[in-house]
């Protein structure tokens, strides 16, 4: 195959300042070189902006946004789950979302969609994925979930999600938002429990992610050796300061709470969810910011799937980032990709000489405007165009 080269105003690589007035060339699905003049017998393009594919860690792709999470799951067969799956994950790559982390499925349908996609029967994003959430009997996600009790019962449910083919392990630390009768303040898997479910997983070279919501339980995952906090809306500062001594990283999904608070009452969500949602949201943010003032690291994910939250909006996950917690679009965009990537364990989100050819073709930069994001115009997976804008 030929090689393509990218004339671009702005290239930002995550591997240094950005680059300007330049051309990237793609080879073989990986970058070739970045340099000043279109290779001889190389096809070219012109491009305002280029930025490396975007990632998502933590995302259900069983779940559209629909307003009763639980009875989705609750009242669909696993064939039609398998339906939206591909679906959402065809939607969510055409809209600039290359790589993604399903953190809870039923069944093996994350697992089954990722290999369909690197096999190419299916079109997709490249897919890190969890099984099923590992949670308490009846606890928040038990739709998802396979229910454990004790250390060793948690440690044998990670051996069957490693048995199943899963690549890492999410945890339910405290209650959640959509699960009926889960408080979001309170414990569910304990220390203890975490603690033998998280060694379990490591020793397999498998990464974890903690679903925790509420303050105790988030210290509780810290200390058990978790990887990633995922929402962490009720944050204290020694929270905050356990976070920056582990190095553990914080997954906000801003999208998750403002999607559904944003929609209020008379969206058809039930009334239990709204309240959860609206309780949290009263301080998450200023929780989130003194987290991000405390040095902790962060890594860009949505909770896509949850109610009006959509996997092809991913752009509102980087929006808010900026506007709420104040980061500068060239720190979120860092965030949503080489941060991201690094995370969940992929050699993706920086654009140097050999890194896989995951691009976003822009209309325009995003440093003074971050609505870019919401349309590219071209998207390259592995180097190939997986969708082009009319």
């Amino acid at each position: 195959m030929s090689a393509l080269a990218i004339r671009f105003g702005t290239l930002h690589t995550n591997a240094g300042e950005p680059l300007h007035n330049g051309v990237l060339t793609i080879e073989n699905g990986r970058v070739a070189a970045i340099g000043d003049s279109v290779p001889d017998g190389a096809r070219a393009i012109e491009a305002a902006a280029l930025v490396p594919g975007l990632i998502n860690c933590h995302a259900h792709f069983e779940a559209s946004g629909e307003t009763q999470t639980q009875s989705v799951f609750v009242l669909t067969t696993p064939t039609q789950r398998a339906y939206v799956c591909a679906d959402n994950a065809r939607k969510a790559l055409h809209a600039g979302v290359t790589s993604v982390r399903d953190l809870g499925s039923t069944e093996n349908l994350s697992i089954d969609l990722r290999d369909a996609i690197a096999a190419g029967t299916a079109e997709g994003p490249t897919i890190v994925a969890a099984g099923r959430a590992i949670c308490m009997t009846g606890g928040h996600g038990w739709f998802i979930g396979r229910q454990a009790d004790g250390p060793w019962d948690v440690r044998k449910a990670v051996r069957e999600q490693r048995m199943g083919g899963a690549d890492c392990i999410k945890f339910i630390a405290t209650g959640g938002v959509l699960t009926k009768g889960a408080v979001p303040g309170i414990d569910q898997l304990s220390e203890e429990e975490l603690r033998a479910g998280i060694a379990e997983a490591h020793v397999h070279g498998m990464h974890c992610a903690a679903h925790a919501i509420g303050t105790n339980g988030i210290k509780n995952a810290i200390r058990a050796g978790i990887d990633s906090i995922e929402h962490g809306h009720l944050i204290d500062a020694e929270g905050i300061a356990l976070m920056v001594e582990r190095g553990t990283r914080l997954v906000p999904t801003l999208s998750a709470i403002d999607r559904i608070v944003s929609a209020g009452p008379g969206a058809g969500m039930p009334d239990f969810v709204l309240r959860k949602a609206n309780e949290i949201a009263v301080n998450a943010y200023e929780n989130l910011r003194a987290a991000r003032a405390a040095g902790v690291k962060f890594a860009g994910g949505s909770d896509a799937g949850t109610p009006f939250n959509l996997h092809e909006d991913y752009w509102r996950e980087f929006e808010l980032m900026v506007s709420e917690l104040g980061m500068s679009p060239r720190e979120a965009l860092r965030v949503a990709t080489a941060d991201a990537a690094d995370l969940i364990g992929l050699e993706r989100g920086r654009l140097q000489a050999g890194a896989v050819a995951d691009v976003l073709v822009l209309d325009a930069d995003i440093d003074s405007d971050a609505r870019p994001l919401r349309a590219p115009r071209l998207v390259f997976k592995a180097g190939e165009i997986a969708f082009e804008r009319d």
